[in-house]
């Protein structure tokens, strides 16, 4: 392109005097997010050296410079940002190698190779003209493959229930980089699996969301969950919630609460949608958690939680209130709080509702322990404490969801006390 343009050039300069201008700056290239720049830290190294992901970056990039045109790099991230949570699925799953002493289980490695692959993206120099806008789509589309959002797909027939569970990137990363999300965990140890419930057996499909605001400005939750909602028979949102305890949170409210994303930006707002107008300042779980809360589903308690912070109708102050919002009530914060957890459970259970699909469909949000390292661990990236504290929050959640499938036909009824537990 350079050369046809300095071609042109030289001809009009024969045929007419021209002024010597100062050829333009080359365009620089994008730099890394806040969120991949952490990537050059020892921590997220290690875990991708452990696992076996630290190839994925490398081979995304020899393959992406292979390519002639924007529809072949297209092509390319379509089938690597698949491939890496194919990979990742197996690996949870104990398909092929392990590729190092990390235990399956741990949902660290797909965070960060797919962080070292967005960076790779975003960094690259094109051997062809590639504009910022198509740059941005080749990025929302790894995003989105990566994270399992379009493979999403169920068997045709009757018999078999339709689950869709979802879970969350690790955050926090500037406290403590070693941290895992076992709600990503959870996404990857039950993708594509048969669970067997009350009801007979049920189809589970899994996806994973960024911990960014913008994202979900954008829209993320919705495009993902549109068309798949009509055709389950139950969906739960899952994140990192509470030490030592499962929640099943009853209400979420419409604000965001200003804490920083993995990009350390921060939202204090009400929660953007399509059409405000007819926004609600509170939602409601349709899920069964009178039934889930009295299961034995593993060894934490499991709550039904109802507690809410609202601005009263004519107030002008926060207050808390155990039981729930009142009529009239501003949002503060729902059971899951003012952060992206409270936020996709919003926006899920919003979309049930504009869909039509409350009185049907259960649905809502589940909030795992936190997951902690073993007593005295401040520098290992994982300690067999850990690790077992992962696979116990991984295989209650799936006990919960098959409880919740069983008795998803009195979704909604039930007990009411918050503190009612069964571990």
């Amino acid at each position: 392109m350079r050369t046809g343009v300095l071609g042109l050039a030289l001809v009009a300069g024969l045929a007419t005097p021209v002024t010597a201008t100062a050829a333009p700056s080359p365009r620089p290239a994008p730099s890394p997010t806040v969120e991949e720049q952490r990537l050059d830290r020892e921590v997220p190294r290690e875990i991708l050296r452990r696992s076996g992901f630290d190839a994925v970056a490398p081979a995304f990039t020899q393959r992406l410079h292979s390519a002639g045109s924007y529809a072949e790099a297209r092509r390319v991230v379509v089938r690597e940002g698949e491939a890496l949570w194919r990979r990742a699925v197996d690996r949870a799953q104990g398909r092929g190698p392990a590729g190092g002493d990390l235990s399956r289980d741990d949902d660290r490695p797909l965070y960060w190779a797919r962080l070292g692959m967005t960076r790779e993206l975003r960094t690259w120099e094109s051997g062809f003209a590639l504009t910022a806008r198509q740059r941005a789509e080749l990025l929302d589309t790894l995003e989105r493959t990566s994270r399992g959002q379009t493979t999403v797909r169920y068997p045709r027939g009757k018999g078999l229930k339709r689950v869709l569970v979802t879970g969350f990137d690790p955050f926090t990363l500037d406290r403590d980089i070693r941290i895992s999300n076992p709600s990503g965990a959870v996404a990857l140890a039950l993708d594509g699996t048969v669970i067997q419930t009350a009801e007979g057996p049920a189809r589970v499909e899994t996806a994973v969301f960024p911990v960014r605001w913008r994202d979900f400005t954008e829209g993320t939750v919705e495009r993902a969950l549109r068309p798949r909602l009509p055709e389950v028979d139950l969906f739960a949102t899952v994140s990192q919630g509470r030490v030592g305890r499962f929640d099943i949170e009853r209400t979420n409210g419409a604000w965001r609460g200003g804490f920083a994303d993995n990009e350390n930006i921060g939202r204090t707002e009400t929660i953007p949608v399509t059409d405000p107008a007819s926004q609600p300042q509170w939602t409601t779980t349709t899920l069964p958690y009178a039934g889930i809360v009295a299961a034995d589903t593993g060894r934490f308690p499991v709550y039904d939680n109802t507690s809410v912070t609202e601005v009263p109708e004519g107030g002008t102050e926060p207050v808390v209130r155990p039981d729930g919002p009142t009529p009239g009530s501003t949002a503060r914060e729902g059971g899951g709080g003012d952060y992206l957890s409270n936020e996709i459970a919003y926006r899920a259970t919003l979309l049930r509702d504009r869909l039509g699909l409350r009185g049907r469909l259960p649905g809502g949000h589940v909030h795992t322990p936190v997951l902690r390292f073993g007593a005295g661990n401040t520098t290992e990236v994982t300690d067999p404490e850990f690790v077992r504290n992962r696979l116990d929050i991984v295989a209650q959640t799936r006990a919960i969801v098959a409880v919740a499938v069983g008795a998803g036909a009195g979704a909604g009824t039930g007990a009411s006390a918050t503190e009612r537990t069964r571990g």
